[in-house]
C-alpha cells in the first residue's frame, strides 16, 4: 500500500513537472505568435546636415527575426531642439519597409533634429523601445551646434548581475554612469562600508560602464564614493541587500553560455526547485529544471552555437514559477547577414566626373536595399542595420557607438558588449504578467490596411437608411486625376473604403443615390484612419557635440551652401540652369501621372495616347497581349481575361487605387492615357507584389472643364493622404566644363533597389560634385529570408 502511494506521488510530481514545462512553452509560443513587438531601423543618407538640406530616409520593420508584416503605415515625427513638433510624416509600408524625407527649414537655428518613429502596433508596448534618433544640424562656425549648452550632471546606477545582492554570496556588480541626457560619462571611485572601510575600487571600463566583484557581509551596508571627469565628487549607496535567496552568474562563450546559480543555506523551499528558461524573441530555446535541495550551487550549459543572433534572455523561476533572477546575453553567431558587393566600373573623382557602380548580391533570394553615396570625408553614422535590429532596438537606454559591438576583430568587444547586457534594461517579455494572464499590450489594434476612407452619415432618428442605400464618391487629386466609386451605407450610416493609396490631399465629392433627401437631412464626416501625432512636444536630449575633422568639413560645406544660395538669389535664374540630359516624352508622362512607389521600380511603360494599336484594342488587356515578357494574358469566351505572372495574377491599379479585373475591363480605352506594368516584385503592393502589377491611368486634361461644371453642384470634403514624396535629384552633366556650382555632399540616394534570382545586379550612374576626392557608398537592406546586409565601400 505504502509503495503504491509513493508511486502515485512520484507520478504526480512527474506530471506536475511536465505541466509546468508545458505552461512555460505555451506562454512563450502564444506571446511569440500574437504579441511579437515590432522594431525599426532607419537608414539615413548621411549623419550630419545643414539647414535647408533634405533628410532622406528608408525604414526597415522587423518582428522577431523576420521582416514584419504586422503594420501598413509608418509614422515619423521630427522635432526641433526645443522638443516642438516640426513635421508629422506618414508613409505606407511596402515589403516591410518605408521611405520618406524631411526638408530642414532654411531658417532653422537649432543644433539638432530629434526623430521619433513608430507604428500603431509599437504604441502598445513600452515606449522605451520606440525608435529615436538625434540628427545634427550644423550652424555657422565654432565647435558646437547653436543650441542651449547645459552643463552635464552625472549619475551612476549600480546593477547586480541577475537582479539582487544577497548576503554571503559573491556577485558581479555592474554600473552605468551617464549624464542627465542619457549619454555615458567617465567616473572612478571606491566602495566603502558604512564605517568607511575600503572594500574595492572601480572605474569606467568602456563607454560609461564597468563592473566589480563583491561579497556582501552580514549586517553591512555599502556606499560608492566617486568623482566624474569634471572633478565633481559624489556618493551613491549600493542597492539593498537581501538576507536570503539566490544569485545568478552567466559567462558567455563562443558556442555556449555557462549559467551558475548559488543559494543561501537558509533560502526557502521555493528556491530549492528552480527552472532555467532561455528565450530569444519570445521563442523558447532552452529549459531545465534544477534541484538544489541538497546543494547550494549548480551550473548548466546553454548551447548557443545554433541559435539566431540576438539577445538571449535567461530567466530563473522558483518552484511557484515566480521569476527570481534574470540576465541577458548577446549571441553573435554571425548568421544574420548576406553579402552585397559594389563593383566600381567607372570612376570620376574629378569635378563633375561621371561614376558608374554595379550593386550585386551573391544570393538568389529577393533583396530589398537602400543606397547612399556621399562625400567620404564627412561624419559617418555610429549605428547601422545590424546594431539597431539585433541590439539597440531590444534594450532600454542609449547605446553609444552601437556598430562597434559588431566589429568582432577589435579587442575587448565580447567583454564590452557583455557590459551593455549587464547595464541596460530588457523587459520586452514580463514573466510575472505572463503567468498572471495580463496581456502584454494596451490594445489589439494595429494597421490592417493602408488608407481607409471612412465616413459616417449622421441623420435624425426619424430618418431611416434604406437597406440598399448607396453613396457615390468622386476622388479628385490635385493634378485633376479622379476615380468614381460606389459604396454601400450601413444601417448606422457608416461606410469604409479600404486599400486606398494616395499622397498629399484629395477632394472627395459625394452624392447619395436613391434617397436624395439624405443630403439635406444628414451630415457626412470623413477620416483617413491615420494616427494623429502622438507627441506634440518631447523632452529633447541636448548635449555637447564635439567636432571631428569630418564634421568641420561638413560645416565648411554648409557655409559654402549658404553662400551659394545667397549668390543664386541675386542671379538671373536663366544663367544658372543645370545642364542635364533631355527627358524623354515617356519620362514626362510618367512624372505627370505617377506618384509615390508608382513613380519608381522596374517597369515597362506604354503611352496609349500616341499608340494607334490602342484604338484597335477592346480593352487594356487586349492591348497588352504579347508586349510584356513573362506576362501571360489569356482571353476567355465571356469577355474576361486570365492573367498570370510567376504563377499568380498581378495586382491591378486604376489611378493608383487597387481594383478588380472587371473595373479595368470596363474602363474605355479612349479614357486611358498611360499604362505602367511593374515586373515582380512590385514594392507598391498591398499584398506582397510577388507577381508584379499593372497600373492604368485615365486621362487628366481632356475633360477636366466638363467635369468641373458637373462637380460644382456636389458636396465635397478634403481628406489627407500619405505625406508627399520627393524624388532625389541627381544631375546628369553632359558638359564637363559646366560652371554651375555643385557642393552636394549626398551625391546619390535610392531608397528602393530590388535584387532577385533574375536580376542579381543593378548599375547606378551618378556625377561627382565640384570638390570630393573620396566617395563613400553605403548599402543596407534585408532579404526575404530575414537576413540583413550592410556594405561600405570607399571610392578613391
Amino acid at each position: 500500500m505504502t509503495r503504491n502511494i509513493l508511486l502515485i506521488l512520484c507520478l504526480f510530481c512527474v506530471y506536475a513537472s511536465f505541466a509546468q514545462a508545458d505552461k512555460i512553452d505555451s506562454i512563450l509560443e502564444t506571446h511569440s505568435k500574437l504579441y511579437q513587438p515590432e522594431k525599426a531601423h532607419m537608414h539615413f543618407d548621411k549623419a550630419v546636415y545643414a539647414k535647408g538640406e533634405t533628410i532622406w530616409f528608408k525604414a526597415y520593420l522587423f518582428s522577431g527575426t523576420q521582416p514584419s508584416t504586422i503594420s501598413k503605415n509608418f509614422y515619423v515625427d521630427f522635432f526641433d531642439a526645443n522638443g516642438l513638433l516640426l513635421k508629422h510624416f506618414v508613409t505606407p509600408i511596402y515589403q516591410s519597409s518605408a521611405k520618406g524625407q524631411f526638408d530642414i527649414p532654411s531658417s532653422f537655428s537649432g543644433g539638432f533634429i530629434h526623430v521619433k518613429a513608430y507604428t500603431k502596433w509599437m504604441l502598445n508596448f513600452d515606449s522605451a523601445f520606440t525608435y529615436t534618433k538625434d540628427i545634427y544640424v550644423l550652424q555657422g562656425s565654432g565647435l558646437k551646434p547653436i543650441q542651449s549648452i547645459v552643463a552635464p550632471t552625472v549619475a551612476v546606477n549600480f546593477m547586480p548581475e541577475g537582479g539582487d545582492l544577497v548576503y554571503g554570496l559573491t556577485s558581479k556588480l555592474a554600473f552605468l554612469s551617464a549624464n542627465q541626457f542619457g549619454k555615458p560619462a567617465n567616473i572612478s571611485g571606491s566602495i566603502v562600508t558604512k564605517s568607511g572601510e575600503f572594500v574595492d575600487s572601480f572605474y569606467t571600463q568602456h563607454d560609461g560602464m564597468g563592473s566589480l566583484m563583491i561579497t556582501p557581509q552580514q549586517n553591512e551596508t555599502y556606499i560608492a564614493n566617486w568623482v566624474d571627469a569634471r572633478g565633481n565628487k559624489k556618493s551613491t549607496p549600493l542597492p539593498e541587500i537581501k538576507q536570503n535567496g539566490i544569485n545568478l552568474s552567466v559567462q558567455a562563450f563562443t558556442k555556449k553560455a555557462i549559467v551558475l546559480i548559488n543559494r543561501t543555506n537558509e533560502a526557502d523551499n521555493d528556491a530549492k526547485t528552480l527552472h532555467v528558461v532561455g528565450a530569444i524573441n519570445q521563442r523558447l530555446v532552452y529549459q531545465a529544471k534544477l534541484n538544489l535541495a541538497s546543494k547550494t550551487s549548480v551550473f548548466v550549459e546553454i548551447p548557443t552555437d545554433s541559435l539566431a543572433s540576438g539577445i538571449l534572455q535567461i530567466t530563473v523561476l522558483n518552484a511557484q514559477l515566480k521569476p527570481v533572477a534574470e540576465r541577458i546575453v548577446f549571441v553573435n553567431n554571425k548568421n544574420y547577414a548576406f553579402t552585397t558587393n559594389v563593383n566600381v566600373q567607372a570612376k570620376g573623382l574629378t569635378r563633375k566626373g561621371r561614376n558608374v557602380v554595379e550593386i550585386s548580391s551573391e544570393d538568389s533570394i529577393p533583396a530589398n536595399l537602400s543606397i547612399a553615396i556621399t562625400d567620404a570625408d564627412v561624419t559617418t553614422e555610429k549605428t547601422n542595420i545590424f546594431s539597431q535590429l539585433l541590439l539597440s532596438a531590444d534594450i532600454k537606454g542609449f547605446v553609444g557607438d552601437a556598430a562597434y559591438y559588431f566589429d568582432t576583430n577589435k579587442e575587448g568587444v565580447r567583454k564590452n558588449v557583455d557590459l551593455v547586457m549587464l547595464t541596460h534594461g530588457w523587459r520586452k517579455f514580463n514573466w510575472k504578467n505572463a503567468f498572471s494572464g495580463a496581456l502584454p499590450i494596451k490594445s489589439t489594434a494595429h494597421d490592417t490596411d493602408y488608407i481607409q476612407i471612412k465616413g459616417k452619415t449622421y441623420i435624425p432618428a426619424s430618418v431611416k437608411v434604406a437597406p440598399n442605400q448607396q453613396l457615390m464618391l468622386i476622388l479628385q487629386a490635385k493634378d485633376s486625376s479622379r476615380q468614381f466609386l460606389m459604396v454601400p451605407l450601413g444601417q448606422d450610416g457608416s461606410f469604409v473604403l479600404s486599400g486606398a493609396i494616395f499622397f498629399d490631399s484629395i477632394r472627395v465629392f459625394y452624392q447619395y443615390l436613391g434617397d436624395k433627401k439624405l443630403e439635406n437631412k444628414s451630415e457626412l464626416v470623413f477620416n483617413n484612419g491615420f494616427l494623429k501625432p502622438q507627441f506634440s512636444k518631447i523632452n529633447p536630449n541636448l548635449w555637447t557635440f564635439n567636432d571631428t575633422a569630418e564634421s568641420q568639413r561638413a560645416r565648411y560645406l554648409s557655409l559654402k551652401q549658404a553662400e551659394l544660395e545667397r549668390l543664386m538669389a541675386k542671379t538671373n535664374l536663366q544663367e544658372v540652369i543645370v545642364t542635364s540630359k533631355t527627358r524623354s516624352p515617356m519620362d514626362i508622362l510618367d512624372e505627370k501621372y505617377t506618384s509615390g512607389f508608382f513613380s519608381t521600380g522596374d517597369a515597362k511603360q506604354f503611352d496609349l495616347r500616341n499608340d494607334g494599336r490602342a484604338t484597335a484594342s477592346q480593352s487594356v488587356f487586349d492591348y497588352l497581349q504579347g508586349l510584356v515578357a513573362g506576362l501571360q494574358i489569356s482571353p476567355s469566351t465571356d469577355g474576361r481575361y486570365s492573367l498570370n505572372w510567376r504563377g499568380s495574377s498581378p495586382e491591378l491599379y486604376l489611378n493608383e487605387m487597387r481594383v478588380d479585373i472587371d473595373q479595368v475591363i470596363n474602363t474605355p480605352m479612349a479614357d486611358i492615357a498611360y499604362v505602367k506594368v511593374f515586373r515582380p516584385p512590385f514594392f507598391g503592393s498591398t499584398f506582397g507584389g510577388g507577381s508584379g502589377a499593372i497600373a492604368v491611368y485615365t486621362q487628366k486634361a481632356s475633360d477636366v472643364n466638363a467635369f468641373t461644371d458637373k462637380r460644382s453642384t456636389l458636396n465635397y470634403q478634403y481628406i489627407e493622404g500619405y505625406s508627399a514624396f520627393k524624388q532625389f535629384y541627381s544631375p546628369q552633366y553632359t558638359n564637363a566644363n559646366d560652371n554651375t556650382p555643385d557642393i552636394r555632399t549626398t551625391l546619390f540616394w535610392k531608397p528602393f533597389v530590388t535584387l532577385d534570382n533574375t536580376n542579381r545586379s543593378q548599375k547606378i550612374e551618378f556625377f561627382n560634385n565640384d570638390f570630393s576626392k573620396r566617395l563613400r557608398v553605403i548599402i543596407e537592406g534585408v532579404n526575404a529570408a530575414g537576413k540583413l546586409t550592410r556594405t561600405e565601400t570607399i571610392i578613391e
